[in-house]
């Protein structure tokens, strides 16, 4: 008889599920990465030589281009499961289905907007933003872009019963997505003024320690009444 899987063991058959479809459609995978880096250098090209302007925005054009690069795969982190039967496998498997809404969250967040993490030192380069706001951009986007993933996982749940729910996904989720954007580039906008930006990282902080608690129970609910 075999041993029931534990939380670990089935968080890593999990990953390397999702990692194995991702190596099979790595294109696509890319695309919202991709897509970020485009709209910074769009933005670049648009606004010209200008680098007073350039320092002014930047940090609002890359949390833009990050909150769009999350929306643009915000439809895929539960439909593809949904409608190849893994959701009601999941809702059968001896653990939270909390549990395996949290790890897919964190798989999304890895190969979604952890590439454009790593690419941003380079676009805020582009963007001519000073090396000493660097730091506090990065932390806002590694304190936010995961409080992100998991507002959109449970707005993706909301509406996983529904075809075509891309725009309607996008309505819903941007109301949630605006206080991050604000407090991330705030932060920035904050430092560069020469104050203290550590209050708009703190509760970016706190958020996601609340997200991380609240938004696995909410979106597996959902998920639940979705599929019953």
């Amino acid at each position: 008889m075999s041993a029931a899987p534990t939380l670990l063991g089935s968080a890593s058959a999990l990953v390397a599920r999702d990692l194995r479809l991702l190596w099979r459609r790595r294109g696509d995978a890319l695309q919202p990465a991709l897509f970020a880096v485009l709209v910074v250098v769009l933005f670049a090209l648009a606004l010209g030589n200008d680098a007073a302007t350039l320092q002014r925005v930047a940090p609002g054009v890359l949390w833009v281009s990050a909150v769009l690069a999350g929306l643009l795969a915000l439809d895929t982190l539960f439909r593809g499961d949904a409608e190849d039967g893994s959701l009601e496998q999941w809702m059968l498997a001896p653990v939270p289905l909390a549990w395996l809404v949290l790890v897919r969250t964190a798989v999304h967040w890895a190969t979604t907007t952890l590439p454009l993490l790593a690419a941003t030192p380079l676009l805020a380069e582009l963007l001519g933003l000073p090396r000493a706001q660097l730091p506090v951009l990065l932390a806002g986007l590694a304190l936010g872009t995961p409080l992100l993933s998991l507002l959109g996982a449970v707005v993706a749940a909301l509406t996983i019963g529904m075809r075509r729910s891309g725009i309607l996904l996008a309505l819903l989720a941007l109301p949630l997505y605006v206080p991050v954007l604000v407090f991330g580039a705030g932060s920035v906008a904050i430092a560069a003024q020469g104050h203290d930006p550590s209050g708009g990282l703190l509760l970016l902080a706190a958020g996601l320690a609340a997200a991380l608690v609240l938004a696995p129970v909410t979106a597996a609910a959902a998920i639940r009444i979705a599929l019953n």
